[in-house]
């Protein structure tokens, strides 16, 4: 196979499975890991796929929101240090909202052993991962949204205004000081603006890939978003604008 055949081939495969790691390229092509990696640093300099933690994947469409099951193994490195950081926030007695996203998916590993914690959500990732806990756990009703494995809900919310939510860590598409956060789905962003509304702190845990960027969907501005938790990878630009604001830029 010629090697424009072949990365013709790796991009077909990329489209039907989303996301590969190395080793099933190097099956499914009969080749060299060498070989592969020839092909993915050329493909990724023409901007047609991308690395990521233990693969590749397509890139997404700066119109578009990737799965959940993609952005989990995106940036992980960087949503496990922001999640951990998160956790330092959440304290022995609080009732707390985790958001449906791959980043506040990943708080759940680390607040297990918390003492007498409430977790409101939307995420039936969180709720897996929390099931075997004994941490009490409730779940919003509403509409099941699959490829983000999250509920979502207008007038299925239940009576939120009797919880104490003390914290609230929502996701966000896009982060700019001018608009504030922002998202793909009109559903989410409906979702998110009442758990704000309704939440004594907001803290939006979102990787630094997400400054910048204003997405489909306006959620809130930041002046109801007291804290923003990233990565240390953010651009020092970004860092010097949120001088000029009241949300606290938190690095991990």
């Amino acid at each position: 196979m010629l090697p424009l055949e072949r990365q013709k081939k790796i991009i077909e495969l990329l489209t039907i499975r989303k996301v590969m790691k190395i080793a099933e390229l190097t099956e499914e092509l009969q080749v060299s890991i060498e070989t592969i990696r020839r092909d993915i640093n050329l493909l990724t300099k023409q901007g047609k796929i991308e690395k990521i933690y233990g693969g590749v994947k397509l890139v997404q469409s700066k119109f578009g929101e990737s799965t959940i099951d993609e952005r989990m193994f995106s940036q992980l490195e960087e949503k496990e240090t922001i999640a951990q950081k998160c956790s330092e926030y959440i304290n022995d007695g609080d009732c707390i909202y985790i958001d449906s996203g791959s980043t506040t998916y990943q708080i759940a590993k680390y607040i297990k052993q918390k003492k007498k914690l409430t977790v409101i959500t939307s995420s039936i990732p969180v709720v897996n991962e929390l099931i075997h806990s004994d941490i009490e756990l409730l779940i919003i009703g509403g509409k099941v949204r699959r490829n983000e494995q999250s509920i979502v809900a207008f007038d299925y919310l239940f009576n939120f205004s009797e919880l104490n939510i003390s914290k609230a860590f929502i996701c966000a598409s896009g982060i700019t000081v001018e608009k504030g956060i922002s998202d793909y789905n009109l559903e989410e962003a409906n979702t998110r603006k009442k758990i704000i509304d309704l939440s004594q702190e907001v803290y939006v845990a979102a990787d630094s890939t997400k400054f910048g960027k204003d997405v489909t969907i306006g959620i809130s501005s930041l002046d109801k978003i007291d804290y923003i938790i990233t990565d240390d990878h953010l651009h020092k630009n970004f860092i010097s604008s949120f001088k000029e604001t009241d949300t606290h830029l938190i690095l991990s």
